[in-house]
């Protein structure tokens, strides 16, 4: 198969590429559906739980371009939350007990509210996750302050590194991004985070550079420690292992490198029913950056909005969305493969 570029799509188009997945899954490869799968399950339609996660995306603005990246993220991107979306998302969370936010991008340290924002978070008293590229930190004179910055909020850290050598690193977010993780996870260290008993959690993302998915997250844990320690002195939390999903970048690299129909079979073949209990999308709500509802990040970046009379934050109502239906489609196989995969790591 040609690639989305090459058949003349733009790589961004949410509708092109759940044809392309739901066309080949069901035509080509003669793979079950996604909600087939989940019936056989019992587990159709998906419900939601009480949501403990209101994920914000702040924009898709970011200092790498990177192969995997779902968000199609880059220098060039323009879509920015403003602070009167931001005021939105605090104002439904007053009306909430939701007791975690998740700040994404793009690198949302780039949006210029971003400071803000964690800092009214915090007033309301909510646990405030940041999603860092690491190298964000050294790119320019004007964030080398972030780590003190988090150690004063009380931020976790959760930061991407897809391995602990600079050769799989730069293969997958670019010349020099692992000296420069390196030199930002140091950084961090140095206030404090990762540190035992200083509350300051620093957790570290892996994703597969390749067409294969994650190995057993703790002896990737366990692989992590041992060698950021030895080689460069460097200490954190946990590692969360996460699936690449066959989204935006990662979906036309499966193309491209002729992967494609392989890896979505992994992807099916490997489905854990007890992993589908658990995804993310039944406990987290998804807030794009202009205030679009979602369930997930990954249908966030497919236009996949929720099945719900309340689809803005401005009109958000916890018991309205509380009783609605999950958005799945094919690339949802990602989050119950093997052991399952969120923005936290392994489900099981």
């Amino acid at each position: 198969m040609k690639s989305l570029k090459a058949n003349g799509h733009q790589l961004a188009d949410p509708a092109f590429q759940l044809t392309v997945l739901r066309t080949e899954v069901a035509e080509t490869l003669h793979l079950p559906l996604f909600h087939e799968k989940l019936r056989g399950a019992g587990l159709f339609p998906l419900r939601p739980v009480a949501p403990a996660v209101l994920q914000i995306n702040v924009g898709k603005m970011c200092n790498q371009v990177c192969r995997h990246c779902h968000v199609d993220a880059g220098p060039d991107r323009q879509e920015i939350m403003t602070r009167e979306t931001m005021q939105l998302c605090l104002d439904a969370l007053a009306q909430t007990d939701i007791p975690t936010v998740d700040l994404t991008g793009g690198a949302p340290e780039m949006n210029p509210n971003f400071r803000w924002l964690v800092e009214e978070l915090r007033k309301l008293g909510r646990k405030v996750l940041v999603r860092c590229n690491l190298t964000i930190i050294v790119a320019n004179k004007k964030y080398y302050d972030l780590p003190e910055f988090f150690r004063r909020h009380g931020v976790e850290v959760v930061s991407s590194l897809p391995f602990y050598s600079a050769a799989k690193t730069d293969r997958q977010r670019g010349d020099g991004v692992f000296d420069d993780s390196i030199k930002a996870l140091k950084m961090l260290n140095a206030v404090g985070y990762g540190q035992p008993d200083s509350g300051l959690v620093l957790n570290l993302v892996y994703n597969p550079a390749g067409a294969f998915l994650p190995g057993a997250q703790k002896g990737l844990q366990d692989q992590f420690k041992r060698v950021l320690l030895k080689d460069f002195g460097i200490v954190f939390n946990e590692l969360f292992a996460i699936t690449n999903l066959p989204v935006s970048r990662y979906l036309d690299y499966l193309i491209e490198s002729k992967n494609y129909a392989g890896y979505l079979e992994k992807l099916v073949t490997a489905f854990n029913p007890v992993a589908a209990a658990g995804v993310m999308c039944r406990t987290t709500i998804s807030v794009g950056w202009d205030g679009g509802l979602y369930d997930c990040d990954f249908n966030q970046m497919l236009d996949l909005t929720v099945a719900s009379p309340v689809r803005h934050i401005r009109d958000f109502d916890a018991a309205t969305l509380g009783q609605r239906a999950i958005v799945v489609n094919q690339h949802c196989y990602g989050c119950t493969a093997g052991s399952g995969s969120s923005c936290g790591g392994a489900v099981v």
